[in-house]
């Protein structure tokens, strides 16, 4: 009786440990996201070489909507809360641009937010549909007055990192 009581502990235990380890999993990764560190590739452009966002946005259009192995240069307004996964980009004109991990391959921290970043990777014009617009309103922590305002696809720059670099 007493090695079944004991096997069972052991058990509890040991899911409680699993189930703990896998909470980490979930949320940003912790960091402060200070000037030099990098998340992803290694990003190998300097911020000097970067275009600007107004830059790229001119050369979408000129460019039939992609543009392939760019360097941009930004400051980060937001952050995915949950996971990191996703950030956007101040651009000149007040608007904002997307930008997606590839292959939801790494993430970054919420520190990165109000940071200045070099991101190397691929950009696109493309339209994203009400449903995908309210999920990353959802997570963002958007106000749902907000998330009830999104009631028509969007056409903006969409961006897929392979690599993000702390500038200034």
């Amino acid at each position: 009786m007493k090695l079944k009581s004991i096997l069972f502990l052991v058990a509890v235990s040991a899911s409680t440990l699993a189930f703990a380890q896998e909470g980490k999993k979930f949320g940003p990764p912790a960091g402060n996201a200070i000037v030099g560190d990098t998340y992803g590739s290694t990003v190998t452009s300097t911020e000097s070489k970067a275009m600007s966002v107004d830059k790229l946005a001119k050369k979408l259009k000129k460019d039939n909507k992609k543009v392939e192995n760019v360097a941009i240069k930004g400051k980060v307004v937001d952050v995915c809360d949950k996971k990191g996964c996703w950030l956007t980009i101040q651009t000149e004109d007040d608007t904002q641009f997307f930008v997606k991990m590839k292959d939801y391959g790494f993430f970054v921290p919420t520190a990165l937010k109000g940071k200045n970043v070099v991101l190397e990777g691929n950009a696109e014009r493309k339209v994203t549909s009400i449903d995908e617009q309210k999920h990353y309103a959802e997570d963002a922590k958007k106000p749902q007055s907000e998330i009830d305002a999104i009631t028509k696809p969007k056409e903006e720059i969409r961006f897929v990192a392979n690599g993000i670099k702390v500038v200034n």
